[in-house]
């Protein structure tokens, strides 16, 4: 990865924040989003890029403000999200549109906008960060399921748009829950094989991978979640 120009979006905190971190460590750039965290963001020490991912403008002209910055793009990482809990009888447009204009709306415009940098260079990588609600139905969190699930046949249409230049997969998180527990993260925990919850740098990990792999991987999803969506 040395060298290699990285975008994370929402990398300020968390899983991003883990991600943005690991690539240092391994000698990328990382260009560093955030969209209100700006204190979180700075205090890494990376070049940050404020934007409204609600707003496909506005993602446009980060990724531009990213490639002129670097001059070049090498790699996107799609972390940004939201999650809220509804029943599904009680779910309103805007509860539905405050989840799936930044999980998938705003996950493709940041696909496309980086993809028109790399494939007018050298090509590169892309990384979803999707879940295991794409995999497993949550009946408190269809919307959020629904969102995520769309992120992994996403990643698989534009891996076919876009080979052999960019290489896109995905990587699905289990439970992560930095510290935060409550009564439903500790049941996904006990149902885990792994007996445990994962960590930032766990998910970081499988992200290096897909990002500094051949582009003969793509398409791909990967769950790292101690084998509960088994």
């Amino acid at each position: 990865m040395k060298n290699k120009v990285v975008l994370v979006t929402g990398g300020a905190k968390r899983i991003g924040r883990s991600i943005a971190l690991a690539l240092a460590e391994q000698g990328a750039q990382v260009a560093l989003h955030y969209g209100t965290s700006e204190a979180e963001a700075r205090a890494l020490g990376f070049p940050v890029f404020q934007a409204n991912l609600e707003s496909v403008e506005e993602i446009r002209a980060m990724v531009d403000r990213v490639a002129d910055h670097f001059g070049r793009l090498d790699g996107l990482v799609n972390n940004a999200a939201r999650f809220t809990r509804f029943d599904p009888l009680t779910i309103e447009e805007k509860d539905w549109d405050f989840i799936h204009s930044v999980n998938l709306k705003a996950t493709f415009f940041c696909c496309q906008a980086a993809a028109k940098v790399m494939l007018a260079g050298d090509g590169g990588h892309i990384v979803n960060i999707s879940s295991l609600g794409a995999i497993l139905p949550w009946q408190e969190h269809a919307h959020y399921c629904a969102s995520k699930a769309g992120v992994v046949m996403l990643t698989r249409a534009l891996a076919k748009a876009w080979a052999p230049k960019i290489a896109v997969n995905t990587v699905a998180p289990g439970v992560i829950p930095f510290d935060k527990t409550d009564d439903r993260i500790e049941r996904l925990i006990a149902r885990t094989p792994a007996r445990r919850a994962g960590a930032g740098e766990e998910i970081a990990e499988a992200v290096l991978n897909f990002l500094r792999g051949s582009r003969f991987t793509t398409g791909q999803l990967i769950a790292v979640d101690g084998g509960l969506s088994l």
